[in-house]
């Protein structure tokens, strides 16, 4: 674990070490995406089933082998029991819930010539949600991604998960039941994110690719980015704890470590002013990481990314955390309201000692897909509004025609575009013939 504090002369520079790490820069990885992704694109289904096998150990005698049946889907919900499946659900509503808040609507207004101008907003036709399924399998995922795109209107969700050795998690496949997922397909990796790009004779081709991956799949998703839409190039899972000493340090250690289960680049971060609260707070990520179940991933990120930041004070902490652009930021203050208008960058903020992280990865109802690697700067959480299209509705009067011809004609010719000019001057009435 690295300590860091604003005090020291090497600060700047220890931080920016800690902060600019960026795995999704490994070359090597950028060669065998882009091999990966040229083979689906040319042989299609021939290739994504080779690697299919390959990478997932899935030997295929068919494409059409990959698809799961929706009979499948329902199935495994039937095996959940009723606590589990109602989890799902009651997860699944709030979700739908607050996304429904994020529905906008189509708007128009009319000038007193009657040119009519106005904005169309439409969902995507179809798209395709990665889920991940190696390391742990992540049913609040499925929810996350499908659930605001139903909210959106998209008329077809096609939903990839990869499933090595063939082993598929019913709780997965039931949430995809749950949120009303269409199709799915058991492929993942590059190759999955290649096949939801370009298409294949099995797989259809979609309009936007969302959620998380790994390296192959974040490196991929850039690569195919202008052929599809994306939402995002995640890197690992990260969290910033600020606390005033307000919170139980059992609870700080428990919200620290549920970043640095997810994988061994996942980062965590704890800021405070408080010495003897820093250290009771180390002490108790020690005692938990003794009795975690997933302690040797847990262990290694939290001891080769993970960092506390000691600061003078609490406008220190806010600049901190605005250079950090956290993923995740947990306000663990006694007033977290009057921190708001200090804080500008992170992808989800959780005010208040009660409102941990691990509430809004599964059920408090805002998205769980957030910019990652300080792209909070510039980008904001999944939402409905990733899953729809803006039209511009442009319906000129003939009046207006007559005067925004001649505007146009004169900033067409300061450009040299003569057709330009021509098109917009036929409009004005004392050029027609």
């Amino acid at each position: 674990m690295n300590r860091l504090d604003t005090r020291d002369a090497d600060f700047t520079r220890k931080f920016h070490a800690l902060h600019d790490w960026d795995a999704n820069l490994d070359i090597q990885v950028e060669t065998r995406v882009r091999e990966i992704v040229t083979a689906v694109r040319d042989r299609g289904d021939a290739a994504l089933r080779a690697f299919t096998e390959r990478f997932d150990g899935l030997a295929t005698s068919t494409a059409t082998e990959l698809e799961i049946p929706r009979v499948d889907l329902e199935k495994a919900l039937n095996s959940l029991n009723p606590l589990q499946s109602a989890a799902l659900e009651e997860a699944a509503q709030r979700i739908h819930n607050y996304h429904e808040h994020q529905r906008s609507e189509s708007w128009s207004f009319s000038e007193s010539d009657g040119t009519r101008l106005g904005q169309r907003i439409l969902p995507l036709s179809r798209v395709g949600i990665y889920v991940p399924g190696g390391k742990a399998a992540y049913p609040s995922s499925v929810l996350m991604n499908a659930i605001p795109a139903r909210v959106a209107g998209v008329e077809e969700i096609i939903m990839v998960v990869p499933t090595p050795k063939a082993q598929m998690n019913p709780w997965v496949l039931a949430a995809a039941a749950i949120a009303g997922v269409h199709r799915v397909f058991r492929i993942g990796g590059a190759q999955a994110v290649a096949a939801l790009a370009y298409g294949t004779e099995t797989v259809p081709a979609v309009d936007k690719i969302v959620g998380p991956g790994n390296i192959y799949v974040a490196t991929a998703k850039r690569m195919v980015f202008g052929r599809v839409g994306i939402d995002m190039i995640a890197g690992p899972s990260e969290i910033l704890v600020i606390s005033d000493a307000s919170a139980p340090v059992e609870w700080l250690a428990w919200d620290l470590l549920s970043q640095a289960e997810h994988d061994e680049n996942a980062q965590s971060i704890f800021i405070s002013w408080d010495d003897a609260h820093i250290e009771a707070v180390l002490a108790a990520v020690d005692k938990a990481l003794a009795v975690l179940d997933r302690a040797p991933i847990a262990s290694k990120s939290w001891a080769d990314r993970g960092a506390v930041i000691r600061v003078r004070d609490r406008a220190e902490a806010c600049r901190i955390a605005n250079l950090v652009a956290a993923e995740h930021l947990e306000l663990a203050v006694s007033d977290p309201e009057s921190w708001l208008p200090d804080i500008h960058n992170a992808g989800a903020i959780f005010m208040g000692i009660h409102s941990c992280e691990a509430l809004g990865d599964y059920v408090a109802g805002p998205n769980h897909v957030l910019p990652t690697g300080g792209s909070a700067r510039f980008s904001s959480p999944l939402g409905v509004y990733d899953f729809v299209k803006r039209n511009s509705l442009i319906q000129v009067s003939p009046i207006g025609a007559n005067t925004l011809g001649r505007i146009a004609e004169r900033l067409a010719l300061g450009e040299g575009l003569t057709a330009h000019a021509r098109s917009a001057a036929c409009r004005v009435t004392d050029r027609q013939p």
